[in-house]
């Protein structure tokens, strides 16, 4: 069939095959889109659509793609707005623009994909904007990972193409370069695919019931006491969000039984719930952590909305992005990002060199963002909100700090601890300061920390995990990376000697059931005054610079009592300046405005301590 003929029967479902009026206004642009030849092209409602192979007898290409792929081409014209008047003889300009535009990108097009860049382009009458996004298309290809990188980089600084022009980047572009794509900070998202349609519910099934099955799906063989308790539990409750300790398990298995679209219908389905997306993006990030499942992530559509995620406005949701897409990226990410990781700075690709870490961990109650976010005070709305986060903040790490330090990397952990065991929790007692600092260590190892030269800052119980964790490395010579680059550790609040938390309930045992991380805080615990004693020593050996602030106002515990939970006697370590601060517990970490002497303290530590590194 001829490319004329194809294009008559194509065309015949848009409009008449009349001859159009003499003068018609949209013709122009008409032809600006038809111009599109090389790629599936999104956007519209109704396409166009014509075989290559029709042109051979016409044209003499010198390449095999065309030969090879047997490729197809499609159009998509927008048609909302045209009324019947308007439309009246598209499918005669239709054919006459196809007829007049095919053969010439095609010979561009085949020209880029055959040779060297030299005179490509000397005999093709096309635009130099045209030119540009094919060569780059080639480039991002290349053996060599430079020009890979650069191509991908001046890809996302485009911000001049057609519709169209980005359209065939995302349809023409391999995982490496979307991945890269999406971690880039001025990327459009015209970059980005839709996620494919996903497939309908099993008859009479609901999402719910959908989970359930995968869930139970999961084998419970060889796996431990804590996984199979937590996996019965997301059963029994009907749970929407599968146990991130399941992940790294049998993520395979998820993967098989349609998990990755499963976890997207209910990501599209809970848009005015980010607490489940961000539960849904952590199971992805999990799963990109199996570099075998990079390919079925990426076609599965969820590229897209990490990128859209990680452009959001709120610290929480773009840093669960950042997590998944960096797990991805292995283009220019070595280290893995595991379950309570994150990056807080930089999240996106950068060429600017990073020279030290800056490590976040958080105490009793804590979590990765909330701990370090900025104190609330009176202040109207709109002053909050305002512009570059330099007068409000809700993680002053990430906004601050990544401001006035740009060559840190800011990491931030999470982990879950409790006041109480009231509510039945995991059957084995795993949550000591012994087993956390290790399980904290292997992650943090995982993820490069120990490469740079590094700070800690920690609030609270956190800050008892940094002395275990330390303690830990110093008798692993694997671990040795991490001790030789540690230049100092800023403590907020953390009990050295104890907590009165501890003591209060211990007194209201029976009422509150004390977790293990209560218990031992407590005054007497002889694993407390063990790790005081041990770490005292070793960190005079070392020579680390250390830095002590602590409360002096009470806490308000519930709406009846008031504790000093650290007085000033247990936060001193017994080296580096300890500095009182008229705040309570919970805000000891939570400066309120970038100029108050909480934050600026804290920043000239940083600085002096990595000056020497941070210099070279």
């Amino acid at each position: 069939m001829s490319l004329a003929a194809y294009c008559v029967i194509c065309c015949r479902r848009i409009g008449t095959s009349a001859p159009p009026p003499k003068s018609n206004t949209y013709w122009k642009d008409i032809r600006n889109i038809i111009k599109v030849t090389g790629s599936l092209i999104l956007g519209g409602s109704l396409f166009l659509t014509y075989e290559v192979l029709a042109l051979k007898k016409s044209l003499t290409l010198d390449t095999q793609g065309v030969e090879r792929e047997k490729m197809k081409s499609y159009i998509y014209v927008h048609t909302d707005s045209l009324d019947k008047r308007e439309s009246y003889g598209l499918t005669y300009q239709a054919r006459k623009e196809l007829h007049k535009t095919v053969r010439k990108v095609l010979v561009t097009s085949a020209k880029i994909l055959r040779g060297p860049f030299a005179d490509t382009f000397s005999t093709v009458d096309i635009e130099d904007h045209e030119c540009a996004s094919w060569l780059l298309l080639r480039k991002s290809k290349s053996d060599d990972r430079t020009v890979r990188l650069q191509a991908v980089q001046d890809m996302s600084e485009a911000h001049h193409w057609h519709d169209y022009q980005y359209r065939t980047i995302a349809q023409a572009c391999d995982l490496r370069t979307r991945v890269g794509l999406a971690r880039s900070q001025q990327s459009d998202l015209r970059f980005f695919l839709p996620p494919p349609p996903l497939p309908a519910l099993k008859e009479d099934s609901s999402i719910e019931e959908e989970l359930r099955y995968l869930l139970a799906s999961l084998p419970l063989t060889e796996l431990d006491e804590c996984v199979q308790y937590f996996t019965s539990l997301a059963l029994s409750e009907s749970s929407q969000c599968l146990a991130a300790q399941k992940i790294s398990t049998h993520c395979d298995k998820i993967e098989a039984n349609g998990g990755l679209q499963l976890l997207q219908r209910l990501y599209q389905l809970h848009k005015d719930c980010p607490k489940v997306q961000r539960n849904i993006m952590r199971i992805i990030g999990n799963m990109a952590l199996n570099e075998h499942l990079h390919s079925t992530i990426v076609r599965s559509g969820w590229v897209s909305l990490l990128a859209e995620a990680l452009k959001s406005p709120h610290i929480m949701e773009a840093s669960h992005a950042a997590r998944t897409l960096a797990n991805l990226d292995r283009e220019t990410v070595q280290e893995k990002y595991q379950d309570g990781v994150y990056v807080l700075h930089p999240q996106c690709r950068t060429s600017q060199p990073l020279k030290a870490d800056v490590l976040f961990i958080h105490g009793l109650l804590g979590a990765a963002f909330k701990t370090w976010r900025q104190q609330d005070y009176d202040q109207a709305p709109a002053e909050k909100a305002s512009g570059d986060g330099t007068r409000y903040t809700t993680c002053w790490p990430k906004t601050w700090l990544a401001g006035d330090c740009p060559a840190l990397r800011i990491i931030s952990v999470e982990y879950d601890t409790s006041l109480s065991d009231w509510r039945a929790r995991c059957p084995t007692e795993r949550k000591s300061i012994a087993f956390r600092s290790n399980e904290l260590l292997q992650k943090l190892r995982a993820a490069g920390v120990g490469d740079r030269p590094m700070i800690w800052v920690s609030h609270s119980m956190g800050g008892l995990l940094v002395k275990k964790m330390l303690l830990e490395a110093s008798q692993k010579p694997e671990m040795s990376t991490v001790i030789n680059n540690t230049r100092g550790i800023i403590f907020y609040s953390v009990p050295h000697h104890g907590s009165h938390l501890a003591d209060y309930s211990v007194n209201v045992r029976y009422l509150l059931f004390p977790s293990l991380e209560v218990k031992e805080l407590s005054k007497d615990s002889p694993a407390l005054k063990v790790l005081q004693d041990d770490f005292l020593k070793f960190a005079k050996d070392r020579n680390f610079q250390v830095l002590n602030f602590v409360e002096t106002q009470p806490t308000s515990i519930g709406s009846m009592i008031k504790l000093h939970v650290v007085p000033v006697e247990s936060a001193d370590l017994g080296i580096g300046d300890l500095i009182p601060v008229d705040v309570d517990h919970l805000n000891i970490c939570k400066p309120k405005e970038k100029g108050a002497f909480l934050y600026q303290r804290t920043l000239q530590f940083i600085r002096e301590a990595l000056a020497r590194d941070l210099e070279n």
